[in-house]
C-alpha cells in the first residue's frame, strides 16, 4: 500500500464523521492541535492508514488520542480492523509507521518499513514525557488558601483559566511543604480536564535526565519539538537542576516559550537570586519572571489544613476520629512545615484507629515532643542568611552581592562564620552559597570574626543573639 492509493468514498466519509466525532469529544483546541494535522492517505481490507506530518504528532497522536480513533472508526464501519499512522516525506513516500490496534496499543507491521514495534517508538530520553498524570486530590479546590498563600494562589487559578491578563513566565518559592508542588498540579489538572491546552508537567531532575539522555541518543531536536508541543510548562523543584549545558537548554525552553506566547511555570525553594547552579542570563530571566513566595503557613491556616486532613482520615480510618484541641495543639508548632504536621497528625490517627484508645492532649504532647526540640533540628546556610540579613536590616541579596562596603561586608562575614560553625558544609561550599566566593574569602571571614569576638564586645553581642536565634542545633 502506497500514499498514491486513492481511498474509497466510504472510508473518505468514514474519516470525516471520526473527525467531527473527536472534535466534539476533545474539544476545537485538542482537535487543531493534533487530530487536524492528519490526513486520509489510503484504506484497504479494513486498514485505514493515515498522514502525518511530523514523528511527535504521530506519536503523541497515537499515545494519547490512539483509542479515541480506534473506538470512533469502530463505531462508524463495521469492515474497520487497523489504524495505522505514518509519517511521510515531502514527495509523499512513507517514512515511518505505527499501527493502532486493540485500542491504541501499537504492533508490528508487516512489510512496512521502518515500522514501530511498539515498544520504542521514540527514544529513551522522551518515552513517557507525557504520562506524569496529575494527582486529582491536588486540585484548587483542595488547597487550603490562607494570608500566606493567597497571591501565588489566585495567581495560578488566572493562569490555568488562560487569557491574556495571566503571566507568562510565574516563579513559585517557598519552603519545603509549603504547597508549590499542589499549586502546579492544579493547573496541570485544570488545563487538562478542560482540555483547553496542553500542559507538560515535570521535575527538574526529570527534566535534566531526559536532556542528557536526549543528547547522548543524539535526539536533541525531537526533545526540543516534544517540551515545545505542550502550551504550558510545568517544572517543580528547580533547585535541584545542575549542569551548564542542562541550565542552558533550560534558557532557550523559557525563552521559546516567551516567544510563543506560551506558559511557563517553575517552582523552587528559594528565589533565583539564591539558587546555585544557575548562569547568570538563566539568572537574569528568571528575575524577570512574576516571582510570588509561599510563606509559612500562619496558626488558623495550619489549623484549618489539619482540619481537612483529619476529616479525610476519618472517612478511611474510620475510628481515627481526633478532638479539635489535638489539632489545634498541632497548629501551635510554628517550627513544623505543613507536611511535618500532616505526618504527625497521620501518626495520632493511625494510633487511635489501631489501639481504639482516644488521643488526649497529654499523648499527643507527647508525641511532638518526640519530633525533636530545637537543638535537635537543623540549620541550613539560608536560614543563617536570613536571619542574618533580618537582624542587620539588609536585603537578603545583598549578602550574595559583590559588594564590599562595611554595612554588608561585615554581617556576611558573620554569616560565614555562622555557617561554618553550625553546619558541617565545607568552605567551598560555603563560599558558592554567598555568590560564588572562594574558599579562602569565607576561612579569612571566619578568622576575622573570631578575633573580633575576643576584642570587640558588640561583634561579640551580636554573634552571640544570632547564635540564641538560630539555636544550638545539630549539623545540617
Amino acid at each position: 500500500m502506497t500514499a498514491q492509493h486513492v481511498p474509497e468514498p466510504s472510508w473518505t466519509d468514514a474519516w470525516m464523521a471520526v473527525r467531527d466525532r473527536l472534535r466534539m469529544e476533545l474539544g476545537q483546541g485538542v482537535f487543531d492541535s493534533w487530530i487536524a494535522p492528519l490526513s486520509l492517505i489510503a484504506a484497504a481490507d479494513g486498514v485505514v492508514r493515515l498522514s502525518s506530518p511530523s514523528r511527535l504528532v504521530r506519536d503523541y497522536t497515537a499515545s494519547h488520542y490512539g483509542e479515541l480513533i480506534d473506538k470512533a472508526f469502530g463505531v462508524i464501519s463495521a469492515d474497520f480492523c487497523a489504524v495505522e499512522i505514518v509519517v511521510t516525506a515531502g514527495d509523499g513516500r512513507s517514512l515511518t509507521a505505527r499501527t493502532l490496534t486493540g485500542f491504541g496499543v501499537p504492533r508490528p507491521v508487516a512489510g512496512v518499513p521502518g515500522a514501530y514495534p511498539g515498544a520504542k517508538a521514540t527514544g529513551a530520553a522522551l518515552t513517557g514525557m507525557w504520562d506524569r498524570v496529575p494527582d486529582p486530590a491536588q486540585s484548587f479546590s483542595s488547597f487550603l488558601v490562607g494570608p500566606c498563600n493567597e497571591f501565588a494562589f489566585k495567581v495560578a487559578q488566572r493562569l490555568a483559566q488562560g487569557g491574556e491578563s495571566s503571566p507568562g513566565l510565574l516563579f513559585i518559592h517557598g519552603g519545603f511543604g509549603h504547597g508549590k508542588t499542589h499549586l502546579l498540579n492544579a493547573i496541570a489538572l485544570e488545563v487538562r480536564q478542560q482540555h483547553r491546552a496542553r500542559a507538560l508537567f515535570l521535575g527538574a531532575e526529570d527534566f535534566m535526565r531526559r536532556f542528557v539522555s536526549a543528547v547522548r541518543s543524539q535526539e536533541t531536536l525531537t526533545f526540543k519539538e516534544e517540551l515545545r508541543a505542550a502550551d504550558i510548562l510545568l517544572i517543580d523543584d528547580l533547585q535541584h537542576i545542575c549542569g551548564k549545558a542542562t541550565v542552558s537548554e533550560l534558557l532557550h525552553t523559557v525563552n521559546a516559550f516567551t516567544e510563543l506566547k506560551r506558559k511557563v511555570v517553575i517552582a523552587a525553594d528559594r528565589p533565583p537570586s539564591g539558587l546555585d547552579g544557575l548562569t547568570e542570563d538563566i539568572r537574569s530571566r528568571l528575575k524577570g519572571a512574576l516571582a510570588i513566595v509561599i510563606a509559612r503557613p500562619d496558626g488558623p491556616t495550619r489549623l484549618a489544613i489539619l482540619r481537612a486532613k483529619a476529616c479525610e482520615l476519618e472517612r478511611k480510618l474510620p475510628r481515627a476520629k481526633l478532638p479539635d484541641s489535638v489539632l489545634q495543639l498541632l497548629a501551635e508548632e510554628v517550627d513544623a512545615t505543613p507536611r511535618e504536621l500532616v505526618g504527625l497528625l497521620l501518626k495520632l490517627a493511625t494510633y487511635a484507629d489501631l489501639t481504639g484508645k482516644p488521643v488526649t492532649a497529654e499523648i499527643a504532647e507527647e508525641w511532638i515532643g518526640s519530633r525533636g526540640s530545637a537543638a535537635d533540628r537543623r540549620t541550613t546556610i539560608e536560614e543563617i542568611q536570613r536571619k542574618t540579613a533580618e537582624y542587620y536590616k539588609l536585603d537578603l541579596r545583598e549578602l550574595h552581592s559583590p559588594r564590599r562596603v562595611r554595612r554588608v561586608a561585615r554581617p556576611r562575614q558573620v554569616a560565614m562564620f555562622l555557617a561554618r560553625e553550625l553546619t558541617s558544609r565545607s568552605l567551598p561550599d560555603i563560599g558558592r552559597r554567598f555568590g560564588g566566593r572562594d574558599h579562602t574569602t569565607v576561612l579569612h571571614a571566619c578568622r576575622r570574626i573570631e578575633e573580633l569576638c575576643r576584642t570587640d564586645p558588640v561583634v561579640q553581642q551580636e554573634v552571640e543573639f544570632l547564635r540564641k536565634v538560630l539555636g544550638p542545633r545539630a549539623h545540617a
